[in-house]
């Protein structure tokens, strides 16, 4: 734009000061600096640095908008999280998430997360209309790169529609000025679905089993995504998001899909449910697919989590900024009973569990102190650095509970200060190879085969037992009384299996960013969280006014600066 109106202004100055014309063909027709022609980027090797735009725009998020992790919107609106920071007014977005009451179409954070993911969309969209121009010949690898750039474009998708469901599908062969003209309900719910599982199935058909460089989404890592897709096509809902019935032909895609990965022997649950957070086993043999970020890389910052910035406690060694706080009723979650299995109907009702010494006293599972930054307990595996109450920001409104599975210790090579912020170059796992088993499981148990899924859940129960080495004090005492079991097979019915299925999820993921969307695609969203809301006002008062509304809070409201943007063609989603 400068080079543009430096000409404007010098034709101005010529017409005054020499009566010269600027209409003179040779006079205009001059290259702008720093611009560079499509002709000049349609090669084979431009091609390439495009399509690495694409994936670089999977870490480029925000601390106001993160969509790596998604912990605002998935585990803030799940009843996992509380908000935590400096009070309700530190990030309000936030807030208005947590407490759906006061959310609004016009927060200027749902639409810069808008834009963001769509930024994702228009450079993978960019990079498929000069991989769909150039030839074989030219570029080998073409059909690979295009597989590639197909699968970050479902990413995107996958995301948008989990967080808004009506979105308008913008593809290559639509021009950027034409992107406002595109609704957001041209297509319906199960058609957007099916174009997001088509970009999957092109990168399962076109992308090779193993990449030679580290990140790039190979086979496998496609079949996975799309077998995520289809168990979330599969759940049919009504109006107000109830389901009505499921798919059993998508969930027979999913079982296909999972058993072929699993049958690769690719990938296998690491030993320790801990590895899975630790920087030193990024890219291992229990990460399908994996956001990659670095420092020391020639960058002045490095290529650190953005979206995880706020998420450190307020310690001397870190210092900012306290968000991200596990709430009570996940805290109980972890409790176990006499036999080691979930107390599914009274774990809430049972006695909180919050001091050091509750945790001594009371049965748990393992993984709560892989995931829950406890007072007394130590952080990160470091026996000799223990998480203090002091460290926790605003006890008064969210209580003393940090989470860990995103963070690092200040001594983990990762790590990095990025003042007043903390962060790491530690991957974010978009999907982990639990994950698969328990898609597996659940489509097993709604095709009515629940006593095939039994053995799997087992599995993860299982590894969860054996994670217990890096959980030690000072003295190499246990740091929690833990003790877990394995579901025995008698009393097994598929009402059972679905509830072990589906608090099993919780348990393996919680704090990464998932369970809101579970709730949603299982059609339960509203009755379980207007249960936990009204148990949790008894616990934190900032909640005294919030309300799920069934069948708008779902999903996020379009984001009004959208709606203008595309001069009222957008409609909103029901409810805002």
């Amino acid at each position: 734009m400068k080079t543009f109106k430096t000409l404007a202004l010098a034709c101005s100055l010529l017409t005054l000061g020499l009566a010269t014309s600027c209409n003179d063909k040779e006079f205009l027709d001059v290259p702008p600096r720093g611009a560079i022609s499509d002709e000049q980027i349609n090669n084979a090797e431009n091609i390439e640095k495009q399509v690495i735009a694409a994936y670089s725009q999977l870490g480029n998020d925000g601390f106001t908008a993160p969509f790596t992790s998604l912990w605002p919107y998935g585990n803030l609106r799940a009843g996992d999280a509380y908000k935590g920071g400096g009070g309700t007014g530190d990030v309000d977005a936030f807030h208005f998430y947590e407490t759906f009451s006061y959310n609004r179409p016009d927060i200027g954070n749902t639409d810069e997360v808008w834009f963001r993911l769509y930024i994702g969309v228009g450079r993978a969209n960019d990079a498929l209309r000069r991989l769909n121009a150039i030839s074989d010949a030219a570029m080998p690898n073409r059909k690979v790169r295009q597989g590639e750039v197909r699968f970050l474009r479902a990413h995107f998708y996958f995301i948008l529609k989990t967080l808004f469901d009506r979105v308008p599908y913008i593809d290559e062969t639509v021009e950027v000025a034409d992107y406002n003209t595109v609704s957001n309900v041209a297509l319906t719910s199960d058609q957007v679905w099916d174009k997001i599982a088509a970009d999957f199935q092109f990168a399962v058909d076109n992308v090779p089993a193993n990449q030679p460089e580290v990140g790039r989404a190979n086979q496998l890592s496609a079949k996975a995504y799309l077998a995520k897709t289809r168990l979330y096509q599969a759940y049919k809902q009504n109006a107000d998001h109830s389901v009505a019935s499921i798919d059993q032909a998508k969930l027979q895609e999913v079982l296909k899909l999972t058993n072929e990965i699993i049958g690769s022997s690719r990938y296998s649950l690491y030993p320790d449910f801990g590895n899975n957070f630790q920087s030193n086993h990024d890219n291992g043999a229990e990460s399908v697919f994996a956001i990659q970020f670095s420092k020391n890389d020639g960058t002045p910052k490095g290529r650190i989590q953005q979206g995880n910035k706020l998420n450190y406690p307020m310690n001397a060694e870190f210092g900012c900024c306290g968000f991200h706080q596990p709430s009570q009723n996940l805290v109980n979650s972890f409790k176990t009973d006499a036999n080691g299995l979930p107390m599914f109907a009274n774990f809430n009702t049972s006695g909180d569990l919050q001091t050091a010494l509750d945790f001594n006293l009371n049965p748990v599972d393992p993984r709560v102190d892989h995931t829950v930054a406890v007072p007394g307990h130590p952080w990160k595996y470091d026996p000799g650095f223990i998480f203090q109450q002091s460290w926790v920001r605003v006890p008064g409104i969210y209580g003393y509970f940090m989470s860990m599975k995103e963070n690092v210790g200040p001594n983990d090579p990762s790590f990095q200060k990025e003042p007043p912020f903390m962060s790491s170059s530690k991957n974010w796992a978009v999907i982990r190879y639990a994950d698969v088993l328990l898609w597996k499981a659940e489509a097993l148990i709604e095709l009515n085969r629940a006593a095939e899924a039994l053995p799997i859940i087992n599995d993860i129960r299982q590894r969860a037992q054996n994670s217990t080495a890096l959980l030690r004090t000072s003295t190499g005492a246990p740091t929690s009384n833990y003790h877990i079991g394995l579901y025995p097979s008698t009393n097994w019915t598929p009402a059972y299996a679905r509830q072990a299925l589906r608090f099993e999820r919780r348990l393996e993921f919680a704090m990464e960013g998932s369970r809101f969307f579970d709730l949603v695609r299982w059609g339960i969203a509203a009755d379980y969280l207007t249960t936990y809301l009204n148990q949790e006002k008894t616990r934190r008062q900032y909640l005294q006014d919030a309300r799920f509304t069934r069948g708008r809070d779902e999903y996020l409201p379009i984001p009004q600066n959208q709606i203008n943007f595309s001069k009222g063609l957008y409609q909103q989603n029901p409810g805002w």
